[in-house]
């Protein structure tokens, strides 16, 4: 076994913490992903430092916080990144699918980068063709935007909810998934490799194919969300206004309803789920490809998202919410030669997993990264995790009521706080996990209220002093 392991690291899109079986939930079919938990490391509360792609991308490729490095929104140009580090020390990286980099195709440090970018780009499909529209247009088809899905008859109510028709091989996980076992097949296997394999689903439009539709549309299991009035009633004013805005324009397919019924949101949750378990077969294929290309030997897979959706919950479509199935998300690190399977349940943020691809790699890493490796905790050493995590916002385009939002988590308690707003949100994690009751302003807990915000004072604080060299150098 080298010093230096192959290091593979898959990244789903928008998926939620609570969709792999044998970690508790029941109601998916995920095989491989469950063999990855049973047999890696767990890392069950892992957050994210945005809870939308591009600041959550930005912030794991650098190893530093949405405020620091000034991407707090999609659309931002970023493409700067620790993968350089891994190519000053020998590795060979390539990157696979979408990594929502901004300009799409940026080198972001790679050797060689095959893009595949969201399955709905309504108005950057115009200037700008990935590897998948290429192969669209080879194949003289037209790939489905949510220009042809407005179309459909009942459009309005399916919630982002459509079938997959055309052939397998151009689903943009399927094909994300073949580009890259077609490179682990005919390239010559470099002494250590980086792969970074970004599927582009569970995000929205939801399309799994029939096959895979049919696997749940019997099942009465799913946990579709029945949503009451004082849940919300208790929404902060940028969270109502959202829920509006969701239903005037259809971001990535999705055309939102105020009170979608339980049919519709299960029909959801079924196109959700079953595009989960799709995911789930191309991981098993990858896992099959890597062993038959002798890279299992000596290899480091890491699974994880780069946040979750609503799906419903709270009567909110998709992300830019801080509640957990958004800031929560799978981080699975499987190496059974390395590392004892373990389930680890101190808190990390997401960003964390990029400064341990380094260390596992021994690449260098600059001394204002913020993030922290978590080496110690893949070999059984104590951890302790971060007492708090944070999550932030600002600026996204589906946020018309607030500039900036921010999230402080501790074991207990969790707080969100809104630029320039009277309200928030304060759940007790304990008492209330569904996060239903808000108590910002309850008396008895105004205390926690404000410790929590002197916790996001003292980080912010902490984190300008850390970077003050990078912003002297910049100038």
């Amino acid at each position: 076994m080298s010093p230096a392991p192959h290091i593979i690291l898959v990244m789903t899109d928008q998926q939620r913490f609570d969709t792999i079986c044998a970690l508790g939930a029941s109601h998916m079919e995920t095989p491989n992903l469950d063999r990855l938990a049973r047999e890696g490391v767990v890392f069950e509360n892992c957050f994210v430092n945005a809870p939308s792609c591009v600041p959550s991308r930005a912030s794991l490729f650098t190893g530093l916080e949405p405020h620091t490095t000034g991407i707090l929104r999609n659309g931002q140009n970023w493409s700067r990144t620790w993968v350089r580090n891994l190519v000053d020390a020998g590795y060979h990286c390539v990157s696979v699918g979408k990594m929502h980099t901004i300009p799409y195709d940026a080198d972001a440090g790679f050797h060689e980068r095959f893009v595949v970018e969201n399955k709905d780009r309504y108005f950057e499909g115009r200037w700008f063709a990935d590897d998948l529209d290429k192969a669209f247009a080879a194949q003289n088809l037209t790939k489905p935007s949510r220009e042809g899905y407005r179309a459909l008859p009942d459009y309005q109510n399916r919630l982002g909810a459509v079938e997959w028709t055309l052939p397998k091989g151009l689903h943009p996980d399927v094909f994300v998934s073949e580009t890259a076992r077609w490179w682990l097949n005919s390239r010559p296997q470099p002494n250590q490799l980086f792969m970074q394999i970004g599927l582009p689903g569970p995000h929205p439009p939801y399309d799994p194919t029939p096959d895979y539709l049919q696997r749940y549309l019997a099942r009465n299991d799913l946990p579709v969300p029945d949503v009451k009035e004082a849940d919300l009633q208790g929404l902060p004013d940028y969270l109502k206004k959202k829920r509006v805005h969701d239903t005037e324009v259809d971001h990535d397919a999705v055309a939102w309803k105020i009170e979608p019924s339980h049919d519709e949101l299960r029909r959801l949750w079924t196109h959700y789920c079953a595009n989960v378990t799709m995911i789930d077969d191309q991981v098993g294929l990858l896992l099959d490809c890597l062993e038959d290309n002798a890279y299992l030997d000596d290899c480091v897979i890491i699974f994880i998202s780069d946040h979750g959706d609503a799906l419903g919950e709270h009567g909110l479509s998709q992300k830019w919410s801080m509640y957990e199935p958004v800031v929560k998300v799978p981080c699975i690190i499987w190496s059974p030669e390395r590392f004892r399977p373990d389930v680890v349940g101190e808190k990390i943020q997401l960003f964390d997993v990029g400064a341990t691809i380094l260390d596992l790699a021994g690449a260098a890493r600059s001394e204002l990264m913020q993030a922290r490796t978590l080496r110690c905790a893949l070999e059984g050493e104590p951890f302790s995790g971060r007492e708090v995590v944070f999550s932030e916002q600002a600026g996204d385009v589906s946020m018309t009521g607030a500039r900036l939002v921010t999230m402080a988590r501790s074991d207990r308690y969790k707080a969100v706080f809104i630029l320039d707003a009277e309200d928030g949100q304060l759940f007790d994690l304990d008492t209330d996990p569904g996060e239903v009751v808000n108590l910002w302003d309850d008396p008895a807990h105004l205390e926690i209220r404000e410790e929590l915000r002197r916790a996001i004072l003292d980080w912010r604080a902490r984190s300008m002093l850390e970077t003050m060299d990078l912003f002297a150098e910049a100038r």
